[in-house]
């Protein structure tokens, strides 16, 4: 299932995709799409509606990020070789954590505010894993079990605040609009192995990244599994994965990095795509 929120910002509704790409309304069914719905039996129960039958959706609504009330945004860093290489670093001896403040949640075509002083945002296209059950502890071949689908993240950075502020990186990665999700949930059944999936972002047209996720450092099973042993991953937690190489920081001659009026896309195959106009706060 393709499995998504929609309306104006405090007032998202849950829908579902059909066989057509038409949006089709889930509120009489359930009361958004969040951890509450994730786990194995709640999903089941969605894929039993037959989705026909429900409300289609109608004037285009904003798309919101496609999960609610999220708990932990957790990310990684440096998670493919080429990326770590690009910005001359040593690959880690162990997956490279940190949590992106959840304020920065937005919907897949909402606009990237550059916030007040930025001279260095640069764009992460990766691939998101949406969390279904508790996972503490959890072994790296049981790990995908926990896992209730898919989506797409954008990992937006700002570099100076990242790299050059004093302390963790979360300066530069929790800012407003810097991580959204979406536009869907794909269910982890249409999503048979999260390890070969392509990966591209472009701005202005111009692609930048053109990756896979088979290129991973550590490979999602691993992320659940280690991610569980230093704290339980609750139902609709996030995980950002890491980005392949072609991040604007290491573009030669010299670094590239949003401005005002500029267009971000990017997609993930069988996930969707993202589509952002960057403007100033």
């Amino acid at each position: 299932m393709k499995l998504l929120r929609y309306g104006d910002v405090g007032h998202e509704r849950p829908g579902c995709l059909d066989e057509q790409g038409q949006l089709r309304d889930l509120s009489d069914e359930i009361a958004d799409i969040d951890g509450s719905i994730l786990s194995s039996k709640k999903l089941n129960f969605l894929r039993s509606i037959n989705i026909n039958s429900l409300p289609i959706v109608k004037n285009n609504p904003r798309i919101a990020a496609c999960v609610g009330k999220i708990g932990k945004f957790v990310c990684v860093g440096l998670n493919y070789r080429d990326h770590a290489e690009e910005v001359g670093m040593k690959v880690p001896d162990e997956p490279i954590l940190f949590l992106k403040a959840n304020s920065a949640i937005c919907g897949p075509y909402d606009k990237t505010l550059l916030p007040r002083g930025s001279t260095q945002t640069d764009w992460e296209v990766e691939l998101g894993v949406v969390i279904g059950e508790a996972a503490k502890y959890v072994n790296e071949a049981e790990a995908l079990n926990y896992v209730a689908g898919y989506c797409i993240v954008n990992d937006i950075s700002e570099r100076h605040f990242q790299l050059k502020r004093g302390g963790q990186w979360a300066k530069g990665k929790g800012c407003d609009t810097f991580g959204p999700i979406g536009p869907w949930l794909v269910t982890h059944d249409e999503v048979k192995d999260p390890n070969n999936l392509d990966l591209k972002l472009s701005v202005d047209g111009h692609m930048y990244q053109n990756g896979n996720t088979r290129n991973m450092v550590y490979s999602v099973a691993h992320l659940v599994s280690y991610i569980s042993q230093f704290f339980t991953l609750m139902p609709g937690d996030i995980i950002s994965t890491g980005t392949p190489a072609g991040v604007g920081l290491s573009q030669k001659p010299s670094p590239i990095f949003l401005k005002a009026g500029q267009i971000v896309e990017l997609s993930i195959s069988r996930l969707g795509e993202q589509k952002h106009l960057v403007v100033d706060d």
